[in-house]
């Protein structure tokens, strides 16, 4: 019966803890040293690596690299025009930067990068809800072609890439413990979470708001966990795309 009542709050059907229709579709982008276009339902995320020697000024003398990244809506993404950020970023999207950033830095070993930076840039062609989440899975595997490329033109002995990160997100939507919100879900979740981690089962991040209500430890615990085991089946689509 709890099933049955979890079941008719998702409108697509879906069980609690099961994704929607992932797709990592590799090597997109002519130009760029890494890409992957990722489908997850009806969010569709194209995420580009630009691989560029030097790297930030208050890095330089360290030999290290630096992975950064950047975020956008395309203006027709959503059910109504959205205007291009131009000059001055927003904060919600300065904020959706970061995590991505901080999220795929995860991936590589700074040290063995030498003095590159590796951007992704990551724009939402289209937007049903967990676009920040995607951008996080489909980045990780144009960071890692990024890094291959780095492996093979920059001399490197190995490539700095080191373990896949993917995220998704959570939530409690009627009571109910819920994963991988689409935006009708999201919108009217009493409590919105994002967790990301890597291969093995690390956590790197996890993000909860309690948007129209509060939540529980118990709660907290069971929605990680259902993330946690999303994840696992998101590493393992980014090494088969990856193959």
């Amino acid at each position: 019966m709890a099933d049955e009542s979890v079941r008719a709050v998702r409108g697509d059907g879906r069980a609690p803890g099961e994704l929607r229709p992932v797709t990592l579709e590799r090597g997109v982008g002519l130009y760029a040293e890494g890409s992957c276009l990722i489908s997850a339902g009806r969010t569709k995320v194209l995420c580009t690596a630009s691989v560029e020697q030097g790297v930030p000024p208050w890095r330089r003398g360290r030999a290290e690299g630096w992975v950064t990244a950047e975020y956008s809506m395309l203006p027709r993404a959503t059910s109504t025009r959205n205007r291009r950020d131009r000059g001055q970023v927003g904060g919600r999207t300065q904020e959706i930067q970061r995590l991505i950033g901080r999220s795929l830095r995860a991936c590589v070993d700074m040290a063995a990068m030498g003095e590159w930076q590796i951007t992704i840039d990551c724009d939402v062609l289209q937007a049903d809800g967990g676009t920040r989440t995607a951008s996080i899975t489909g980045g990780a595997v144009a960071l890692y072609d990024a890094c291959e490329w780095l492996r093979n033109r920059a001399g490197l002995s190995a490539s700095p890439f080191r373990h896949f990160v993917a995220a998704i997100s959570g939530g409690i939507v009627d009571g109910a413990v819920v994963l991988d919100l689409d935006y009708a879900e999201d919108v009217g979740a009493e409590v919105d979470l994002n967790v990301v981690a890597r291969e093995g089962g690390g956590l790197i991040e996890v993000q909860g708001t309690g948007e129209h209500g509060d939540f529980t430890p118990e709660q907290l615990a069971s929605l990680v966990g259902l993330a946690s085991g999303a994840i696992r089946e998101l590493n393992a689509g980014q090494r088969a795309a990856v193959s």
